[in-house]
């Protein structure tokens, strides 16, 4: 889902601990092989952008030994900031959008037997019964406790085969619900041959409710890929086969026609890899589905803002910290350390302010007469002694004809946590290395238009 304000980041309401979901892959794939899935973006219209900070969601890609590459769309053109990734589930294999999430961790697509699903149009669901491989999971399954099921259910005793019953609740209070289940994926690895995933574990949603998985900010997509840390997230599913990690290059999303990015789970072995900076992934006991990264220190036109390092700081109670999100698209930071960003940035910036900000930003320029505007320039000091340092780009956005605003919000520093958003990641390969517990991140290796 793309579009969630901090607020209404998708939050997992229970993650138990690891169990193998099953990761036969029926293919003669060599050691050097990933899996490489294109990511697909419809970006929102420059006029609709302000909205993406009232409901920002997530999104991501793959990467490792044997590895699976998937191009990732971009939903700019349809009115939503996320990303989508195409997967074929199912025998014969049925051709499935879903929005690309690194916030969540279910794999969920509608079924057939959808009700209340409001975006519903023909070919917007996956037939179950169409499939020869699908079967629901049984309730005593091991699986079935990966996952949080409906209030005042229970498995049947007095029946045979008492499917297991999923939800999984957003914070926003969007939520998914049906059957939790297993599947057949057809994938093509880096050599374009095909491979199967028996046994995929997701969510056949017969209830979809809420703005973050219906209506026009879910674009007609048929679900959610979840690619966070927990057990049935996709990159944990697949670990197994392609080395726990994954990787993806998120392209302009402002370019037209948008290139190409992708979702690669598995390792490229590209050479890119030597001119990564790596920084680690913190873990939060709490809210163990996202990838926590360490801020240090900000600095704008290589001046460093005198924020406090507790800012920063995930305290014992799990709140706090900062994400790095595929699904989420403007940026949220804690609200101290936005105020002391803003003002520098309005201190640097020579451009004319516009009069009145459009909805939802607190700085916007009028750019009109510039051709190639000159801006600050932001920076990221991160555990590990790595800098982000994206460009302005990256974080000053168009939202109408000659107007650009600082695409970054405050969130409430004590409840919440800040999040780097799929805008801001814009331009560089993020690699998600899971068993060695750290990010990698470079300006290399991205495809060019």
């Amino acid at each position: 889902m793309a579009s969630l304000s901090l607020s209404a980041l998708p939050f997992i309401l229970f993650i138990f601990t690891f169990t193998d979901l099953g990761h036969c892959i029926t293919q003669n794939t060599s050691i050097t092989e990933y899996l490489k899935l294109p990511l697909l973006h419809k970006t929102p219209p420059p006029s609709a952008l302000h909205a993406l900070s009232l409901d920002n969601h997530r999104l991501s890609l793959l990467h490792s030994h044997r590895a699976l590459k998937s191009p990732i769309v971009s939903g700019a053109p349809s009115g939503a900031g996320q990303y989508f990734v195409s997967l074929r589930l199912g025998s014969p294999p049925q051709t499935l959008l879903l929005v690309v999430d690194t916030g969540s961790d279910l794999i969920w697509v509608q079924c057939s037997a959808c009700r209340n699903c409001s975006n519903r149009v023909p070919g917007s669901a996956f037939l179950a019964r169409h499939s020869s491989t699908f079967s629901p999971t049984h309730c005593f399954d091991s699986a079935c406790q990966l996952v949080s099921h409906p209030e005042h259910t229970s498995c049947n005793h007095t029946r045979l085969h008492s499917p297991c019953r999923y939800e999984y609740l957003y914070a926003d209070g969007s939520l998914t619900s049906g059957f939790f289940s297993r599947e057949t994926a057809t994938l093509n690895t880096s050599s374009k041959r095909e491979a199967r995933h028996k046994d995929l574990a997701f969510g056949c949603g017969f209830r979809v409710s809420g703005p973050s998985v219906t209506g026009s900010r879910f674009n007609g997509a048929h679900g959610v890929l979840g690619l966070g840390r927990g057990p049935i997230s996709f990159p944990s599913q697949l670990g197994r086969r392609f080395g726990h990690k994954f990787s993806y290059c998120l392209m302009d999303y402002t370019l037209s026609p948008p290139p190409t990015s992708y979702l690669m789970i598995g390792d490229a072995q590209n050479e890119v890899i030597s001119n990564m900076n790596f920084t680690p992934l913190l873990k939060n006991p709490l809210s163990p589905t996202f990838y926590y990264i360490g801020i240090r220190s900000v600095f704008v036109n290589n001046v460093k803002l005198r924020i406090d390092s507790s800012v920063w700081s995930l305290d014992e109670s799990g709140n706090g910290g900062t994400v790095i999100d595929s699904g989420t698209t403007l940026t949220f930071l804690a609200a101290p350390a936005y105020r002391l960003i803003l003002k520098a940035f309005d201190r640097r910036v020579k451009l004319p302010r516009v009069a009145v900000p459009a909805p939802g930003f607190d700085l916007c320029i009028n750019v009109s007469s510039e051709s190639k505007p000159r801006l600050p320039r932001m920076s990221f000091k991160l555990l590990g002694d790595s800098v982000f340092s994206p460009p302005p780009r990256n974080y000053f956005i168009d939202t109408s004809d000659g107007v650009k605003c600082l695409a970054i919000q405050p969130v409430d520093s004590v409840t919440g946590f800040s999040v780097i958003g799929n805008v801001m990641q814009q331009g560089y390969l993020f690699e998600f290395d899971m068993k060695s517990s750290r990010l990698g991140f470079t300006r290399r290796g991205c495809a060019h238009p």
